[in-house]
């Protein structure tokens, strides 16, 4: 088992940044694939970044391509988003989710894995 935790998420304005976190716990000896996921009220859970093992491998949405990056240091068993240019569109739930399995997919059906989320939420 593998224990998610995502911290980060605030009231930010529009324009502003915020880094989210996602903390691994448990058996984290494999390699493991890492995303980031968000649902804001009244919409479906939406792919928003996703990276590799090695994090040599990323992939984003396009509605966040150019203003989010997303890392890892495996080291400490955390992912990171960075998250500039913010947008009241941004607005949601953000998930971190994790596979036992090197690749990383914008596939919610991949991960195996999830956090309780953290809130983001950007005022205009």
């Amino acid at each position: 088992q593998v224990q998610l935790v995502e911290s980060g998420g605030g009231l930010v304005q529009a324009g502003g940044s915020l880094r989210l976190s996602c903390a691994a716990s448990g058996r984290t000896a494999s390699n493991y694939g890492m995303g980031w996921f968000r649902q804001a009220p009244g919409k479906e859970r939406e792919f928003v970044a996703a990276i590799s093992w090695s994090g040599d491998i990323t992939y984003y949405a396009g509605s966040v391509k150019g203003r989010f990056t997303l890392s890892r240091d495996n080291a400490k068993n955390t992912m990171y988003l960075q998250m500039n240019s913010l947008k009241p569109d941004d607005t949601a739930l953000y998930y971190c989710a994790a596979r036992r399995l090197p690749e990383a997919r914008a596939d919610a059906g991949y991960y195996d894995y999830w956090g309780q989320g953290t809130q983001v939420t950007v005022s205009s």
